[in-house]
Order: structure tokens, then sequence, then C-alpha cells
């Protein structure tokens, strides 16, 4: 029985949460492996929707535990507000059902206040963060002042790190003309919400090394998409982690070989949030109609997402890459009505042609998409769960998707009902 890594492929937004809901039910535990609360996961179970930022897609399965991992930086507060929320919906979230691993980095609200600051100063240079202080954590816990979850533990030894840590962030915001924390105020703030957080905590490695060694299946979830990686993605337009499918290792501790098998969460267009180079983006009727069909807003943020035809170049460098073994195309449905559809095979840049994305910042900006015309379909996918539900011209696009990206297509998913989905390979019996 394998353990499962599902990582997303494009620039996140992809559909994870679904099909990681829909895995969960083979798995008994779902463990988070990097990123932060901007994560966006929308979950619709019998009609019923959950909207999830930090917490693993599986707390909302009964028997199944949820384990954040190590790699992941948290916001206490938020996680808290997480909880409660759930809870209001009916989801019996206790100490049994979640684990936190005790290495974990904190965000804290002096990381969202330098996330601000800097997005403000850089104006028209801005990355488009979330502001909600996800690289400033990344930025202590690699600069060895984090605070931990651990930390909450022994609060006696907390005001000498808090000091240690506004050494770091007073220079800053003396330097930005702001004024200078008080470290007893980041202490009351971390004691009040210590006693909501510490049961969650525990060694996570060795939680999940005794679940491999009783056979237990776990699926490995991350956030954002493999084009949003700090080394890999559209630098400097990504995210403060690596979004790869082996952070899942490190941001577990469970080293690679406890990895059988990588799914890759791959929209049937393009979309992006924020700022950075998008080749296939539609500035026309088309992109506007796949916008809408698709409800494409951040599940965080609100804000409209870029719309684009699928890029099959991209999505082929990002496989390779994350070493992905399938595909779980979604979202096929918002493709219905097109009389015909396009999709990104190679680029141009002047008369040069490339089988890539150039990693140069200015490359990338000069690119220009080699397009396929593919046949549209006028009938409808939505709901499909079986390959004789879907118009032939739908199967002739998916196919040529798979011949494209090098990789075979696992899982459709055809609506956001976790049941509308067609299985054509199970990761977990790979």
């Amino acid at each position: 029985m394998a353990n499962v890594v599902v990582v997303g492929s494009q620039w996140g937004d992809e559909g994870k949460g679904k099909i990681v809901d829909w895995l969960s039910e083979r798995a008994d535990i779902v463990a988070r492996f990097q990123g932060g609360h901007n994560a966006g996961h929308t979950l619709v179970i019998d009609g019923k929707v959950y909207k999830l930022s930090l917490l693993p897609s599986g707390v909302v399965r009964e028997g199944k535990l949820a384990v954040i991992g190590n790699g992941v930086v948290i916001d206490p507060w938020a996680l808290v507000s997480e909880i409660e929320t759930l809870r209001g919906q009916g989801v019996d979230l206790t100490a049994e059902t979640l684990r936190i691993a005790e290495n974990a980095t904190l965000i804290l609200p002096v990381h969202q206040d330098l996330d601000a600051l800097r997005e403000k100063a850089a104006g028209k240079g801005k990355i488009g963060t979330t502001k909600r202080g996800i690289g400033p954590a990344y930025e202590d816990k690699v600069g060895r002042r984090a605070i931990r979850m651990m930390d909450l533990l022994d609060l006696d030894a907390l005001p000498a790190k808090v000091d240690r840590l506004l050494t770091h962030h007073n220079a800053l915001r003396r330097g930005m003309g702001e004024a200078e924390l008080v470290s007893s105020d980041i202490l009351d703030q971390l004691k009040e919400i210590a006693p909501k957080v510490t049961d969650y905590i525990e060694p996570v490695w060795k939680l999940l090394d005794d679940a491999r060694r009783k056979g237990k299946r776990i699926l490995f979830e991350g956030a954002q998409g493999v084009l949003l990686d700090i080394d890999h993605g559209t630098y400097p337009y990504v995210t403060s982690s690596n979004t790869v499918a082996a952070q899942a290792a490190t941001g577990c501790g469970i080293g690679p070989t406890g990895l059988d098998y990588v799914l890759g969460i791959t929209k049937a267009y393009t979309t992006r949030v924020g700022m950075g180079p998008f080749p296939t983006e539609l500035f026309c009727e088309d992109g506007t109609r796949l916008g809408e069909r698709g409800h494409e807003f951040g599940t965080v943020t609100g804000r409209q997402r870029r719309c684009g035809w699928f890029d099959a170049c991209l999505v082929r460098q990002t496989l390779k890459v994350a070493g992905i073994t399938g595909i779980a195309l979604t979202k096929l449905d918002v493709l219905d009505g097109f009389k015909e559809l396009k999709i990104c095979t190679g680029y141009k840049i002047g008369d040069e042609v490339y089988d890539h994305l150039p990693a140069s910042e200015n490359m990338q900006a000069q690119v220009e998409p080699i397009y396929e015309v593919l046949e549209g379909w006028s009938e409808t996918t939505a709901g499909a769960r079986s390959w004789a539900d879907l118009p032939a011209a739908a199967i002739k696009y998916v196919r040529r998707v798979e011949e494209l990206i090098e990789t075979p297509v696992a899982l459709l998913s055809t609506s956001p009902e976790r049941d509308d989905t067609i299985l054509v390979q199970d990761p977990f019996e790979d």
C-alpha cells in the first residue's frame, strides 16, 4: 500500500482540497507539509462548503488523523479561529484527531507587520503576497531566531527568545521609520494563546514513523503549486517555501523512501493570482468566460484569478521537477461549450523555440506561447463519473493533454462535488 503525496502542478488553486478529501477516505492520516494559512482549500461535501487555510483537508473526515508537519509555519491565532469555525460546522476537532509538530515555526503579529510594510514600500515592484507573515516567518526560521510550537510549552524560556527575535525586527522597523516593538506585549500574546494550542503538540516525525511501521496509509498534502516553489517557480513571484513533492519528506520528517506515489493536481486550463509571468493569460472574452464559469476567486484573499489556456509545456516541466507519477485533471466541466480550445505546446523568444520556461525573469517576460488548436464540445461534462459520460471531443482533449505532458491522468474531476470523479488509477494501490 502506497503513501501518496499531493501537490499542485501549476500556480496553485488547482482544486487540491477536493482531491485530497476524496483520497482521504482511503488514507488513515492526512499530513500537511509546507506553507501557512495563505493556502485556500475549498471542500464541498453533500452540498456543505468547508474552507480551509491551515488545517489538512482530512480534518472533515471522521476517523482520520490530521497532522501539521514541521515544514508548515503556523499562526496560532489563525489556527484557533479555523478550529472554532469548523467546530461550528459540526466537525469534531480534538487533540486525538489533530497533531502538530513540536518543531513547527510560529507566525507572530510582527511577521504580518513586516510583510505589509515591505509590500507597501515596494510599490509597483511588489510581489503580491497575502500579507499574512508567511515569508518573514520562514526568514526567521532560517535565521535561527524563530519561536516554535515547543516554545509554548516552556514559557519561562520565552523572554530571551523573544528579545533575540526583536533585536532583528526592531532594527528593520527603525530603518523603515516604524515604532519599535516591546517584548512584553508579544510575551503576553503568546502566554494567552499557548493553552489553546499546546494540547496538539507532538513529535510528528515519530508519530508518522510509528504509523508507517503499522502499515497505515499516509496522505501528504501540499499548498500552493510547483510554479510557486521558492527554487523552481517563477522567481521572485513565488511563495517562501518549497512546494515540490520532495518537501513532503523534509516537512514531516519521514525521509524520501516513505513517499511512494506523487499525484499532481492539474487544472484543465490555467490560472494564477497576483503578480508574475503567465504565458497563456487571456485578456479577451474567453478569459472572462473561464473565470466566470470556474468561479475563479481566491479562497483566502478573494482576489480575482487571472485565466488562460492550458499550458502543457509548463506543466510538463513542473511534473518532471516534482517527480509526479500521475495527475488529477480538474475542472474539465469549465471548458464545456467552447467551440475550440487551445493548448500551449512550447514558447518562442524572438526566433528561438523553447520546450521549457527559462528561469530568467527577463526571458519569462518575453515568451510567446505556441498553440495547438483542438475541437471543443457542446455537451456537458459536469457530474460525469465514467468515461462513457464524456463527449468524444472531451476524451480527445484529455488524451492529448496526457501525450503533451508525458504523464497519465489518474483522476478526472468534473465538478466541485467529491463524488463527481472518474478514477483511472488509485494512487494508494500503485
